[in-house]
């Protein structure tokens, strides 16, 4: 039996997918996606309150959400890499047992250190979609996997709709942040009797074993490089407690890739990434976390501050900050559903490139007018639907372009370096809040100084696109 084929069989392991499955199957994958976006989505207005009931400065909440995706540049590989091995069904179910575990003690944390402990085992939520990808196109003929990765993305960013949306009501309704976050915990706690329903296992192609060695490197060496750019926030770029973990993780870092290149089984294909047709998506992608994931806590914080307090910012709460948040959302779920109509008139790459335009574009308009709630409206609608625009296309690119017994770790790898640009993203931004305050205060010129570095990062992701070099497929209408 060829993969992707979906013959008339019993459904089943090692097997393929009855007609009739398919709807089902994919089903239940999208509500694993609608449950992660939920969580993503739900936190981030939380975050002014839950910063304060952890005694947390608005500079230092960049961490809450960088320890997260630190934990996820390690889990996302290393999922792929072991779903190939031995199934994506399996780890999909591991991964969501540790988001579960995870989101439970973020809503009962009595302190900090419970709080960031279950934000490291949340790490595993980004490692949900490349397994999922990974199943659907191992077990659906081209056209279906492509419809449903589109329906997955979809349902990721719609989740994040509704997300920001019932959070911010019910932590209106009930005024405690706790109990506000116990609502994704039971979401996430039921995602696990569902994944025992009619989700079958994928047909590991892969042969060899789990590097072991080099995600224990992959791992200390971005724990290094993060912690170095924590110290920066008290001790400056230039001193000896930043530059030595940095230099550390740095070196540790080019001994991973080294070790990775002499190895006959190895994490990340690193030769695979050196493809021209692949290599710049990559720098895209990082590039693309840089900004998805840094902007989103400064913006929060920002709108969130009191401006007879602060010089800046509406003082808004929980709920407003989700309804501000919007029509934003609306359009990154327009944006994400519609990729495959536009990048069928213009081709994925200018399709990519127009969405970090539109980024770029959004996030400088924001630069230059955020006194009033409707500038930075308008600013965030564009962001919004370039962004969406990017999720939808980015999965289909690096799958398109992968070889099939590597599409987990492929598809993994981009949400990994996606995730690791927004980890290193919040450490430097982190530091600019905190280099650039008055007190605990971040003022005004930083967040202008975090906008700016995104609005570049946004425009370098464009050019990038620019220079990759792939065969475009035609999508299915």
């Amino acid at each position: 039996m060829t993969a992707g084929t979906v013959p008339s069989g019993a459904d089943e392991p090692g097997g393929g997918l009855k007609e009739a499955s398919v709807g089902a199957v994919v089903g239940i994958l999208v509500f694993f996606e609608l449950t992660s976006g939920f969580l993503q989505g739900g936190l981030t207005p939380l975050l002014p309150d839950l910063g304060e009931h952890h005694h947390i400065a608005d500079s230092s909440l960049n961490w809450v959400q960088s320890l997260q995706l630190l934990a996820a540049a390690v889990c996302v590989p290393t999922f792929g890499r072991l779903g190939d091995l031995h199934g994506h069904r399996r780890m999909l179910r591991i991964a969501l047992v540790m988001l579960a575990a995870g989101t439970v003690l973020v809503a009962i944390a009595p302190n900090l250190q419970v709080l960031l402990l279950g934000r490291v085992l949340q790490g595993s939520l980004a490692a949900l979609l490349p397994l999922e990808v990974a199943l659907v196109k191992d077990r659906l003929p081209e056209d279906k996997a492509r419809q449903a990765i589109a329906r997955l993305v979809g349902s990721l960013t719609f989740g994040g709709l509704l997300g920001a949306v019932i959070m911010g009501v019910v932590h209106d309704a009930v005024g405690d942040v706790r109990v506000a976050l116990l609502l994704p915990a039971l979401l996430t706690l039921l995602c696990i009797p569902i994944s025992y329903l009619k989700v079958p296992e994928s047909v590991p192609r892969a042969t060899g074993r789990a590097d072991w060695p080099g995600i224990v490197l992959l791992g200390f060496s971005m724990i290094a490089i993060l912690f170095g750019v924590s110290r920066a926030e008290t001790d400056g770029w230039i001193s000896g407690w930043t530059l030595a973990p940095l230099l550390l993780g740095f070196a540790v870092l080019a001994g991973w890739a080294r070790y990775e290149l002499g190895t006959a089984d190895p994490l990340v294909d690193l030769r695979a990434m050196a493809d021209r047709r692949i290599a710049p998506f990559f720098v895209v992608s990082f590039l693309f976390g840089v900004v998805f994931f840094g902007i989103q806590t400064p913006d929060t914080t920002f709108l969130a501050a009191d401006p007879e307090v602060d010089g800046y910012g509406f003082g808004l709460t929980a709920l407003n900050l989700s309804l501000m948040a919007l029509p934003a959302t609306v359009l990154a779920v327009v944006g994400s559903a519609f990729t495959a109509r536009i990048a069928g008139g213009m081709g994925y790459r200018r399709a990519l490139m127009l969405s970090f335009g539109l980024i770029a574009g959004g996030i400088l308009f924001q630069v230059v007018l955020h006194d009033a709630l409707w500038q930075l409206i308008v600013a965030k609608m564009c962001l919004g639907f370039g962004a969406g625009l990017a999720l939808g296309a980015m999965p289909t690119v690096i799958v398109e372009a992968a070889e099939p017994s590597r599409t987990g770790v492929l598809t993994a790898l981009y949400n990994n370096v996606k995730t690791l640009g927004g980890a290193v993203a919040g450490g430097v931004i982190a530091s600019i809040l905190a280099t650039m305050a008055l007190g605990d205060t971040p003022t005004e010129g930083a967040y202008v100084a975090v906008w700016l570095l995104c609005a570049v990062c946004a425009a370098a992701a464009a050019v990038a696109v620019r220079f990759a070099r792939r065969t475009e497929t035609a999508p299915v209408r």
